[in-house]
């Protein structure tokens, strides 16, 4: 690549979600277009060390609790054997190659030339790639994507080591499964790396300076993973921070909370955030800077300061999720190149996979009131359907909420096995402006878990009726009383 240049229409950089998703756009209009990324293979940090890796983890835990539950009642044995974490890694290879071959095949189909290296801005429209063996080249571009996602966040009173001391890239490489872990944060990370662990055996202690973890969840949700987590062995600790982390060689490692209490553990990990990856792009070079929180400003269309260069993903702040950040690449180079990208929508799900599961989609019960006034909650209980007793897994919930008026649907809220894919019911019905009616006047397959909509909907339709009752009996003129006996 030394001492040549080329010429693209679409440069994207970082072969992350929203990196991928935007370069296969541009490739299917027509354009030639240059993919550069770090990695050795296609999919990103998403891939490699985030998403799949955690949910492949979180795999494991769930089907080992099943089986625990399953066995005493049909073989008369238990489950004792410990976690062989050389297996879950080597499962998880498995998963990684499978999952590269597709991201492989859908880039040349889509006519896209990937190519590893790290890219730097030389001017507004030329980078420079230089390839891992230290060749490097230059490229001249039309449009440009910035996809670089993000990267673990390190506060200065807890210096990672990754031996004792992990974030949630180190954590994914442990060797063997820790006796006792701390969990700084109480956000998605933290969350779900701390109820994995405490599924699988590990005595888990979750520490969050608010008052319950994902604050940003409907609060029943919250309140029912944490009973979850205790019943696992879980402990979580509210209102308190971090001071300082010292490191016991060859025993583990001390928390000091900011109440005071002292934290022992044989690993800590430290999920407090990402912080957008700029480093080394030479923004300067196109008067781009990021914002003052670490993220690289863009207007509705995902464009930046400079008009043909565009960023995507969790270079662009909140809320960073691996399917935002794809529809965000493909958006983004729709505008670029003056394709239509479609109506879109703010109606997007969010999905936590903790044990349980959480999703959530639309306004939360207490967003619902401040901004509707009254509303109808329709609410059903995994251990109402057949299927979670097959299943032997009857802890969740299945929440909506519906307007005054008990027809329109402003929001789901489901915990329990399926959560996140049964949110896109919700998704949908919302999307398409279908009523709370229509999950009890059609046929869903039975037993199924999407049974819990009719169930909660009958509540609300029970509401709604109670209420125009009610409303009839006091329009009702009042019977005229008797008229008086006169008595000689």
């Amino acid at each position: 690549m030394a001492d040549r240049e080329e010429r693209w229409d679409v440069v994207v950089i970082g072969g992350g979600p929203a990196g991928m998703h935007g370069a296969l756009q541009a490739g299917r209009a027509g354009r030639r277009v240059l993919l550069v990324d770090r990695e050795r293979r296609a999919g990103g940090e998403c891939v490699y060390r985030g998403t799949i890796p955690s949910k492949t983890l979180r795999e494991t835990a769930v089907y080992l609790g099943r089986l625990g539950r399953r066995l005493p009642a049909l073989a008369g044995t238990t489950a004792t054997a410990e976690i062989d974490v050389s297996r879950v890694t080597a499962r998880l290879d498995g998963v990684l190659a499978a999952h590269h071959d597709f991201l492989a095949r859908q880039l040349e189909q889509g006519g896209v030339v990937r190519r590893q290296g790290r890219a730097r801005f030389l001017g507004p429209h030329e980078l420079e790639i230089r390839a891992p063996g230290g060749e490097s080249g230059r490229v001249r571009f039309d449009h440009a994507l910035i996809a670089t996602g993000s990267r673990p966040r390190e506060p200065r009173e807890t210096p990672i080591d990754h031996e004792y001391v992990l974030d949630s890239d180190s954590i994914l490489r442990l060797p063997f499964l820790p006796r006792s872990l701390v969990v700084l944060g109480g956000g998605v990370i933290a969350s779900e790396f701390a109820s994995i662990f405490a599924a699988l055996g590990s005595q888990v202690t979750l520490v969050d300076r608010g008052q319950r973890p994902l604050g940003f969840m409907d609060p029943e949700l919250t309140d029912r993973f944490l009973a979850s987590f205790s019943r696992a062995g879980g402990a979580f600790v509210a209102g308190a921070t971090a001071r300082g982390v010292t490191v016991e060689p060859l025993s583990g490692a001390r928390v000091e909370l900011s109440n005071g209490e002292l934290l022992e553990a044989d690993k800590v990990l430290v999920a407090l955030g990402r912080v957008a990856s700029l480093d080394g792009l030479g923004l300067d070079s196109l008067g781009l800077a990021p914002g003052p929180r670490g993220h690289l400003p863009v207007d509705a269309h995902g464009r930046t300061a400079v008009p043909h260069v565009y960023a995507a993903g969790d270079v662009v702040g909140p809320p960073a999720l691996a399917a935002t950040s794809m529809e965000q690449g493909r958006r983004a180079m729709c505008h670029a190149l003056g394709l239509p990208a479609g109506a879109g929508s703010a109606t997007v799900p969010v999905g936590i996979y903790t044990i349980p599961e959480m999703a959530s989609v639309g306004l939360t019960e207490q967003e619902a009131r401040e901004r509707r006034g009254a509303v109808l909650v329709g609410r059903a209980e995994h251990a109402e359907l057949a299927r979670a007793h097959i299943d032997d897994d009857t802890e969740g919930l299945l929440k909506l909420v519906a307007d005054e008026s008990g027809t329109q649907l402003l929001g789901a809220h489901a915990i329990g096995e399926g959560a996140t894919e049964l949110v896109h019911l919700a998704q949908l019905a919302m999307l398409g402006g279908l009523g709370v009616d229509t999950f009890v006047e059609n046929a869903m397959n039975f037993p199924t878990r999407a049974e819990a909509y009719r169930i909660a909907a009958l509540q609300i339709i029970e509401q709604r009726r109670d209420r125009a009752r009610e409303a009839s009996r006091s329009r009702r003129p009042p019977r005229p009383s008797a008229a008086p006996v006169l008595l000689a």
